[in-house]
């Protein structure tokens, strides 16, 4: 009698998760290179704030340190932080440290190889813009890999755009390299970095018409975050402004107008997406999924 009851609230558990997913066939993650959660309230980014007020967010989620970008995409994409996956620098190509474990693709495990090794006939893509990202994805695990390079980043949202609508991947991550560039050329906290946080938030509509036009919006989430933010010409530091990052989420079965008050870490954005999709993250992985957001 005790294990029937057991393996009855077992199956509640699963018939609760499976209910609270059921409808999700895509994920989009799209990746602000050095946009500092202190700009979002000021900003003027109505496509932006509309995602947040019909979804989940927090301008708390914190990167990895150092604040610099090939360690936190790394860590975005792998679930874990530079001391497992040993990528520790602005521009790391290979691991300063060894990585903890890797995979079959030669890296330590990304969201990529965990959905090609439980999904295998999932499509999944990849657009970036800086070519940081490039050693840091399995690209043999990836269905669509375009590299953006000097085309910039309308190139890349407007190629994402047609891959959204023809392809309809299971997964999509979209790197932007704005508002980065401003704020190195003429600083965070400027009205320029204000502007081009305008141009920022024109692209992520972009995306959010694609995910209508292809008839899609009904099962698709959508995760806006960054590497880290800056401060002056700059980042790497301790500074708030360097380390906190929005973290924003909206589809089905998230929450409405819902400010995460849990500590987020970049890392958790990986074990998000896996645990939205039913997916098991390797053991190396360190994050968690965002529960709160969830409904």
């Amino acid at each position: 009698m005790k294990k029937s009851i057991i393996t009855l609230c077992l199956l509640c558990l699963v018939l609760q998760v499976s209910a609270q997913i059921k409808n999700v066939k895509h994920i989009i993650l799209i990746g602000c290179d050095g946009f500092g959660a202190y700009a979002v309230p000021d900003a003027k980014m109505p496509v932006l704030k509309k995602l947040m007020e019909t979804g989940s967010w927090s301008l708390k989620a914190r990167c990895v340190l150092p604040s610099s970008s090939a360690d936190n995409w790394a860590s975005m994409l792998m679930g874990a932080g530079p001391t497992e996956h040993g990528y520790t620098e602005w521009n790391s190509k290979v691991p300063e440290i060894p990585s903890a474990t890797t995979t079959k693709y030669g890296i330590f495990p990304t969201i990529f190889s965990v959905i090609r090794d439980q999904k295998p006939a999932a499509k999944t893509a990849v657009i970036y813009s800086w070519g940081g990202i490039g050693p840091l994805i399995e690209k043999d695990a990836i269905t669509f890999v375009v590299p953006g390079g000097d085309a910039g980043d309308d190139f890349c949202v407007d190629t994402a755009v047609r891959i959204i609508k023809k392809e309809k991947p299971f997964f999509t991550f979209i790197h932007v390299s704005e508002p980065d560039g401003v704020g190195h050329n003429i600083g965070h906290r400027t009205p320029a970095y204000y502007d081009t946080l305008q141009k920022v938030d024109v692209r992520i509509g972009k995306i959010v018409q694609a995910v209508k036009d292809a008839g899609i919006e009904n099962e698709t989430i959508i995760i806006v975050t960054a590497d880290h933010g800056g401060i002056n010409k700059g980042h790497g530091g301790k500074s708030l402004d360097e380390v906190q990052v929005p973290w924003i989420i909206n589809g089905p079965g998230i929450k409405n107008g819902h400010e995460i008050k849990d500590v987020i870490i970049t890392y958790d954005t990986a074990a998000t997406i896996a645990w939205i999709l039913g997916l098991k993250m390797p053991q190396s992985g360190r994050g968690r999924a965002v529960a709160e957001s969830f409904k």
